[in-house]
């Protein structure tokens, strides 16, 4: 079974950053898609940042661009998200996500697998 578990959320200032981590267990493909959503209160779920197995796919959400980076390590299957100049309007939840396709897009219905998702709220 494959297993995605989110941490690192919490609350926050304005402007300050804060690192989320996803531990990804029991997925194993060669071409694979791992990404970063969020809903906020009343919203639909949005892409934030996604990356591709060989890094030749990396896309970002335009409110993010500049202050978000998605990244990974390989060998302890970890997805991270870098977030800096956080706003209130970054408050939501957050999930990780991953895809046993290779990315071409940054959206929802590509992904297969999700955490539960992490909460972020950011404070003026």
């Amino acid at each position: 079974a494959v297993y995605l578990e989110e941490s690192g959320g919490g609350p926050v200032q304005a402007g300050e950053s804060l690192r989320l981590s996803c531990t990804i267990s029991g997925f194993y493909n060669n071409n694979y898609c791992l990404g970063w959503f969020r809903q906020a209160p009343e919203k639909e779920r949005e892409g934030v940042a996604a990356i591709s197995s060989d890094d030749g796919f990396i896309s970002y959400a335009d409110s993010v661009k500049g202050r978000f980076t998605i990244s990974r390590d390989r060998s302890d299957n970890i997805l991270y998200l870098q977030m800096h100049s956080l706003n209130p309007e970054d408050t939501a939840v957050y999930y990780c996500a991953a895809s046993r396709q290779y990315c071409y897009t940054l959206r929802e219905d590509a992904m297969e697998y999700w955490g539960k998702g992490i909460q972020v709220t950011v404070s003026p």
